[in-house]
């Protein structure tokens, strides 16, 4: 389904309602991680974070950061004892590996530092580009957008984009995307895809934007 209004979309509008709404909610756990600005511990609760809930992953990451905050100190980790730290964040017998293989990375090739170029995370392995960007700006406070799920789907609905993956939508977003709105667009939006504009029946009925949105692809809402 589309409507809405027509003509240019009003980004401006819409992301300042959207981040008054999103004082609400809870913000992502690796938002609050991020307020340290440690890019080490944004890279690792990031990586915890895949495919997890929030919750289990913020007492996930404690416990680990409680017994190693460095990649030094990481290392010397027994790998039954990284599990024990994060169980059950999804998938920890392989995160837990992933975790020692990019601390050893990190040691080997940056002096136990996290890189603060997209580029050169990249190149490490299990690092892809919304883990990427989110070290980037929650880490080292540098222009990124990052794409999650949410901020693929929302300005898709919107209308404000029209992509199929979200490389495509970063790709977009960088190109047009006001540079103020590039590190805050996900805290705001990943709150409220959880709470309003979900994937299926989103609450349209609550939504502080409804007004300005295109409601492309929504079949049924609340």
């Amino acid at each position: 389904m589309i409507n809405g209004p027509a003509g240019a979309f009003p980004v401006d509008k819409v992301l300042e309602r959207s981040r008054k709404a999103s004082r609400k909610w809870p913000r992502p756990v690796v938002t609050e991680i991020g307020r340290r600005q440690d890019p080490f511990r944004v890279l690792i609760a990031t990586i915890l974070s895949l495919r997890t809930k929030d919750e289990t992953t913020a007492t996930a990451a404690d416990q680990l950061f409680r017994l190693a905050g460095t990649a030094e100190s990481m290392v010397l980790l027994r790998r039954s004892a990284i599990e024990k730290a994060i169980y059950p964040v999804g998938f920890y017998r392989t995160k837990s590996s992933l975790i020692i293989e990019i601390c050893r990375v990190l040691i080997d090739d940056y002096n136990g530092a996290v890189p603060n170029s997209i580029e050169n995370l990249l190149r490490i392995k299990g690092v892809g580009r919304k883990t990427a960007n989110l070290v980037m700006t929650r880490g080292f406070n540098k222009p990124g957008i990052c794409v999650d799920t949410h901020v693929h789907r929302i300005p898709n609905r919107w209308g404000y984009v029209r992509t199929r993956t979200p490389e495509e939508t970063e790709r977009r977003l960088r190109g047009k995307l006001p540079l103020k709105y590039w590190i805050p667009i996900n805290d705001w939006l990943v709150a409220f895809g959880q709470q309003i504009c979900r994937p299926v029946s989103p609450l349209c009925s609550q939504c502080p934007v409804k007004s300005c949105c295109r409601r492309v692809g929504v079949e049924s809402s609340r």
